[in-house]
């Protein structure tokens, strides 16, 4: 970088934390052109991660408190509280720099140990930053303007009608000076001055005193009126954040935030009337707008618009036209990716892709389309130019029968696409989405670069998602792989625009939340179609967006790294503050927030079916209910009391079902039979508690038939916690025949749930283990009584335990939140979903013989 000469100090941003630089200082003129001047310096760790939070209705007048999030205080010096006054133009702050990039000297020359006057006070600058208190020891709370002295810090009251935010400097304990910040707070406004009425005495001597003074008043009173006007006009014309609900201002954002900074300098009619909104509100918010069928959001979406016109002339060039996949999805000049050109070929530099921006940072994302063949070198090319490190595919490369995406990428080895060699490393399939780790060379470099690509494939062919659990997941998962200094996420679907749309609002707003504790979901895809046209494509994929972001915030991260559980669940196992329940007791009451509607359970509720129903309240979703062929003329002969549920790594991994009863034992080995299901494990005995908890449904000595089917009784091994049985199953229409082996596990006590987990963990390691062995390609049946809380139990450890030997991290509250969108009440009470904790931490403790 070039500095003027005549410059004492730069300011250097963009660095990272806890990082050692070496800046050499060269004079351009000097006649060898050499180094004059070398300096290392080290950047601060990130101590202060959260802003400071303010009470503004606790105190009277131009005071307020503020409350600080608790800090690792081991390499501070010392602490201090820095109050900034706003200065603004026109509707937006002015100047408004990083807490990092203030001049700390400066700031810390006026801490000065000598009392001032309130006279000496007022005469110093009202606009610039001052610190107004130090500490040793940072205190929980502190109040801003009380005129209490802390130290050597004046504590003066804030200016009234003035604007402030406020940050929290700490001096650390290093060599030399360096500092850390924390974020700026929200913005507050202290109220305006009040005038007092004047006590007048009676007399004549006074009119000449009081008459004067009056006169005074009555001018600054008129200038006021005057002011307060002009400010109501002007907070009017600024976007001010204003919920929906309840009328209730919230403090203006990030003033860096591409979509606030669109807010300030684009502000359209649409924008104006859909500000952003509390999380706090966004339930209710979602519920307004989804009432009435979606009344209010089908409007709020047809509003969209970014109220500017763009050119896409290089998508309309002849030499560019075939690399569109669709002729109306085009990619805008102004946005547009362009390549590096290749000499001597015209439309070298064009690719149907857009940069779109995300929270608080500028080309965050790619969006582009679903690349064709003729795309692939150029589809690499952008890659490797853009310093990518994750490609997020959100189609499947056929759909309804049509081509969405070509297979851009090996299937296995090597293959060369334009100047890019691309290898395949690693695949790993899992129920809801693909990881592809593929290894990058250029023609003439010697640097080989790695790319993720995640690939969701639980997106169906119509519509959206039925929930956005899985898609929330796959989210997580492609976070937490993409390292900081990457280049921008690269999205595509088979467009570009709808899904690869709904992936950039849901991870930009997530980050949002992180920050702001507001979502703005209406600015930001009004940005993204200012990038892009088209961008989330349908109603639908605007109201998924919506219920994915209130989820996400009903539940919090839950995931956890293996090595941390046992202070995790330790954690959960406390008291919450304010609340006179645990963690556990919370966690597991949030699980039952998401009610299944009535809806949802069609040939469950018909009359032909009900007498099929253990328990009533206990039924299939119609849409993960096992289907059995149906019999002609038999009304309900297609159903059973089951569900498809997906595995870790394979949909439709498991058969969650009821124990049959009598009248179902027939449709029972149908199930097994018509889905290639040759594993059945049973968590119950016959009868528990005085009473039957599930039909006896295989022979136990010699043959018999059910329906189609005759069952052989082949063996029967009596294990310490477990009966395993093999039954010869024939098909009496063709003859054809297999084997089915029933694990019965026998240690579940009647009441509550075992003392340890080791010996189901061992159960369920034989199962699986038998699987692989003998197992068909179908599903493992689990049932119970009801089938959704010891079954709910064995599928949740089943995935869990999987996940943490391949991942290393634990999800319980997730795992089970995916099995209950697949069948109800999956894990039935606290005691079952406590019981996975623990069964999960002592499989932790005897990683080595649970191997599979």
């Amino acid at each position: 970088m070039d500095v003027d000469a005549r410059q004492m100090r730069v300011l250097v941003t963009g660095l990272k934390h806890n990082t050692t630089y070496e800046f050499r200082v060269t004079c351009q003129e000097s006649i060898d052109g050499g180094p004059r001047h070398r300096v290392v310096a080290k950047t601060a760790p990130l101590i202060l991660l959260k802003k400071p939070k303010l009470d503004i209705y606790a105190e009277p007048d131009n005071i307020l408190t503020m409350s600080f999030p608790p800090v690792d205080t081991k390499d501070v010096k010392v602490f201090y509280v820095v109050v900034v006054p706003l200065k603004r133009t026109s509707g937006s702050v002015k100047n408004l720099k990083n807490p990092d990039e203030m001049d700390m000297e400066e700031l810390l020359r006026e801490v000065t140990p000598k009392r001032r006057s309130r006279r000496q006070l007022a005469q110093l600058d009202q606009r610039k930053p001052y610190i107004t208190a130090c500490f040793r020891q940072l205190p929980s709370s502190f109040t801003v303007g009380s005129d209490y002295r802390h130290s050597s810090c004046e504590n003066k009251p804030l200016e009234p009608g003035q604007e402030y935010v406020f940050f929290l400097l700490a001096e650390l304990n290093a060599t030399g000076k360096m500092f850390a910040t924390s974020p700026y707070t929200d913005t507050v406004m202290t109220p305006k001055m009040e005038m007092e009425p004047l006590q007048v005495e009676t007399g004549d001597g006074l009119i000449w005193v009081v008459g004067p003074v009056l006169a005074v008043v009555f001018i600054i009173c008129i200038v006021i009126a005057i002011l307060l006007y002009k400010n109501r006009k002007r907070k009017e014309s600024e976007p001010r954040t204003k919920c929906l609900l309840n009328n209730a201002d919230i403090t203006p954002h990030h003033p860096t935030d591409p979509v606030e900074m669109r807010r300030i300098n684009f502000q359209t009619p649409g924008m104006m009337t859909h500000p952003p909104i509390p999380i706090s509100e966004l339930a209710e918010h979602t519920e307004v707008l989804k009432a009435n069928d979606n009344l209010k959001l089908s409007q709020e979406y047809e509003s969209i618009d970014p109220g500017q016109q763009f050119t896409w002339e290089h998508s309309n060039l002849e030499v560019n036209k075939p690399k569109n996949r669709y002729a109306n999805v085009i990619a805008y000049d102004h946005s547009r990716v362009i390549l590096a050109p290749i000499e001597g070929i015209t439309g070298s530099d064009y690719i149907n892709a857009n940069y779109i921006d995300g929270y608080r940072k500028q080309n965050a994302y790619i969006a582009t389309q679903g690349p064709l063949p003729e795309t692939f070198g150029d589809f690499w090319r952008m890659v490797w130019e853009q310093r990518a490190a994750t490609v997020v595919m959100m189609t499947r490369l056929e759909e309804k029968s049509r081509i969405k995406c070509d297979q851009y990428w090996p299937s296995r080895a090597t293959e060369t696409y334009g100047m890019t060699q691309v290898t395949l490393l690693d695949t790993i399939e899992l129920a809801t989405f693909c990881v592809r780790t593929f290894s990058l060379h250029k023609n003439g470099s010697s640097e080989k670069r790695e790319v993720r690509q995640f690939q969701f494939t639980a997106w169906p062919d119509h519509g959206v998602p039925e929930y956005p659990t899985p898609f929330l997941a796959f989210l997580r998962r492609v976070k937490t792989c993409n390292p900081p200094d990457a280049g921008p996420i690269i999205a595509h679907c088979s467009a570009g625009v709808g899904r690869t749309g709904c992936f950039i609002v849901i991870d930009a707003m997530l980050e949002r939340i992180k920050h702001e504790k507001t979502v703005d979901i209406y600015g930001h895809v009004t940005l993204m179609r200012s990038q892009r046209n088209y961008m989330v494509q349908t109603e639908d994929q605007y109201s998924f967006i919506h219920d994915a972001l209130l989820e996400a915030v009903a539940c919090g991260n839950t995931e956890v790294a293996a090595r941390s559980l046992y202070s995790y669940i330790q954690k959960l196992a406390q008291v919450e503050s304010g609340e006179h329940v645990t963690g556990m007791e919370l966690e597991f009451k949030r699980l039952a927030n998401s009610k299944a509607h009535t809806s949802r359970f069609i040939s469950a509720n018909l009359p032909c079916n009900k007498f099929k129903n253990r328990l009533v309240n206990i039924m299939p979703y119609e849409t993960t209910r096992v289907c059995l062929q149906p019999i002609r003329g038999l009304e309900g002969s297609d159903y059973i009391n089951s569900s498809f549920i997906d595995g870790y790594r394979q949909q439709k991994a498991y058969i969650a079902t009821q124990g049959p009863l009598a009248e179902t034992t027939e449709d029972f080995w149908r199930m097994l039979w018509e889905n290639n299901s040759t594993i059945v494990v049973m968590l119950t005995k016959l009868r528990e508690m005085g009473r039957e908890k599930c039909h006896q449904y295989w022979p136990a000595e010699r043959s018999a038939r059910y329906q189609y089917f005759v069952v052989d009784p082949m063996a029967e091994y009596n294990m310490p916690q477990y009966i395993l049985r093999e039954f010869k199953v024939t098909d009496a229409r063709d003859g054809q025949s297999r084997t089915v082996r029933q694990f019965q596990f026998t240690d579940w006590p009647e009441q509550g749930v075992p003392k340890s987990g080791e010996g189901f963990i061992d159960f369920i390691g034989q199962v699986h283990k038998t699987k692989e062995q003998f197992g068909q390609d179908g599903p493992i049946s689990v049932h119970c009584s009801a089938g959704v809380g010891r079954t709910g139990v064995f599928i949740t450890l089943s995935i869990v335990l999987e996940r943490m030997r391949y991942e290393g991290v634990v999800d319980i509250f997730q795992t089970v939140k995916m099995l209950r969108t697949q069948r109800p009440a999956m894990v039935q009470t606290e005691d079952e979903y406590q019981f996975c904790y623990h069964a999960a931490l002592e499989y932790l403790g005897s990683f080595d013989h649970y191997a599979t």
